[in-house]
């Protein structure tokens, strides 16, 4: 897959998200409204936020899907990151209000009896919520895109919100009202767990972290499947947006040309560019393979 249409594939699947969670936004606010559920009409304003999530990470794509340049020769990966990073806030943000929302309604009283409008938008919310999860964690899963996966856990989130509301409202209609903010606040902790590791993650790439231990193995094992490389040591790999940026060290027979030598390290870097279609950079340093060598790292 070219670069251009990775970053097309994200952005087309965060536009379909962007536009069917305003139309969603809309129809929640006025099930709310009209079908007098403040468990709805919450919902709705949690779209809202969700809206402004969407945003950011379309820009962040834009942004992202622009090639290095001199004042960032690794590209602009990290955007991605720094948009999931904003996710993950939008998300613990929804958690800890709704958690404060059940607790006022249940230490004040203030129950109401919903209409069957409210009832029906919470289902409907669950369906295309789902939907839109399942949608965006396929897509997101294949290009390894961090926004993209925030944005998954994002719709996952507010459908296991929305099931929460249809539990309560339900309940509300049927005449048990305390089941509306009961059941919104045991959502909130999943919601808060949700944002948590979205959070973790995105702060783990903008603090490269390490790769996960099977991707560096399976690296090694193509680097050293190439003829003439007797060993791979040093290898360290972090990611930048949907790729991974990996420096290894290539220990070789001392006796080899530099021409030679570069030939071999040519082939690492192909082998390992078409083994992994999200790797943007490989760069590689070679040592003689009969020498003890110490690494020079301040870091």
């Amino acid at each position: 897959m070219q670069r251009d249409e990775r970053f097309d594939r994200a952005e087309s699947v965060i536009r379909t998200g962007f536009w069917v969670n305003a139309v969603l936004m809309v129809f929640k606010l006025a099930a709310g409204y009209w079908g007098h559920s403040d468990a709805v009409f919450a919902d709705g304003i949690e779209g809202a936020c969700d809206f402004v999530a969407l945003f950011s990470t379309l820009v962040a794509l834009k942004l992202g899907r622009k090639p290095f340049d001199e004042q960032h020769p690794y590209g602009h990966g990290r955007a991605e990151s720094l948009a999931a990073l904003l996710v993950s806030l939008v998300i613990v943000a929804t958690g800890v209000w709704i958690m404060v929302e059940s607790v006022h309604a249940v230490i004040g009283r203030d129950f109401k009896s919903p209409g069957l409008i409210a009832v029906f938008a919470a289902f409907v919310t669950i369906i295309i919520k789902e939907w839109l999860y399942r949608f965006s964690q396929k897509t997101g899963s294949r290009l390894e895109s961090p926004a993209l996966l925030a944005v998954a856990k994002d719709h996952r989130k507010d459908a296991v919100t929305s099931i929460s509301t249809l539990i309560g409202v339900g309940g509300a209609y049927l005449g048990w009202r305390i089941m509306d903010p009961l059941a919104a606040g045991l959502t909130s902790l999943f919601i808060l767990y949700i944002g948590f590791q979205t959070f973790r993650e995105s702060a783990n790439d903008l603090m490269d972290g390490s790769a996960p231990p099977d991707f560096v193995g399976e690296v090694t094992r193509l680097a050293e499947s190439v003829a003439r490389v007797e060993h791979v040591h040093g290898i360290r790999a972090r990611r930048s947006g949907q790729y991974m940026i990996i420096d290894l060290k290539l220990d070789m027979d001392p006796a080899m040309t530099v021409k030679e030598s570069h030939g071999v390290a040519t082939q690492v870097k192909k082998l390992i560019f078409a083994g992994f279609p999200n790797v943007g950079d490989v760069m590689i340093h070679i040592n003689p393979h009969d020498e003890k060598h110490e690494d020079m790292i301040r870091l």
